[in-house]
């Protein structure tokens, strides 16, 4: 499977943003799938992630209440829609998918481990 992330963007602190990452070429139903993001000199940090079916979603503290992840399977889309932008949310933003079917884990699905299919990325640049 390939992944293709979009809708990143320039937008003023408190705005709002909503990313997609569409996947191609493979089966997207049936794997966690997850968004993580690098800021610039630092490292690549853990932002959400979601159960195949969509039941089961968890967050990284910075975002909780801010971010939702979602997907919708039968276009083979997952999305984050990004709510309450702060200065410090600026980065590259990644999806990936989980390349085994196993049972949600928070812990597990946090890890960048977990994924072994990564998108290109898309820059997300909030202004203060």
């Amino acid at each position: 499977v390939q992944l293709q992330a979009s809708g990143g963007g320039l937008v003023q602190a408190g705005g709002s943003l909503r990313l997609a990452c569409s996947a191609s070429g493979g089966t997207f139903s049936g794997y966690t799938m997850g968004w993580f993001r690098q800021a610039s000199g630092k490292e690549r940090e853990f932002v959400a992630a979601i159960s195949w079916s969509g039941g089961a979603r968890y967050y990284a503290g910075a975002v909780k209440g801010r971010f939702t992840i979602s997907r919708d399977n039968s276009k083979n889309t997952l999305y984050l829609q990004m709510n309450s932008l702060k200065p410090e949310d600026t980065a590259v933003y990644y999806c990936a998918s989980d390349p085994q079917v196993r049972t949600f884990s928070s812990n597990y699905s946090s890890s960048a481990r977990a994924y072994d299919v990564w998108g290109q990325g898309t820059q997300v640049t909030v202004s203060s």
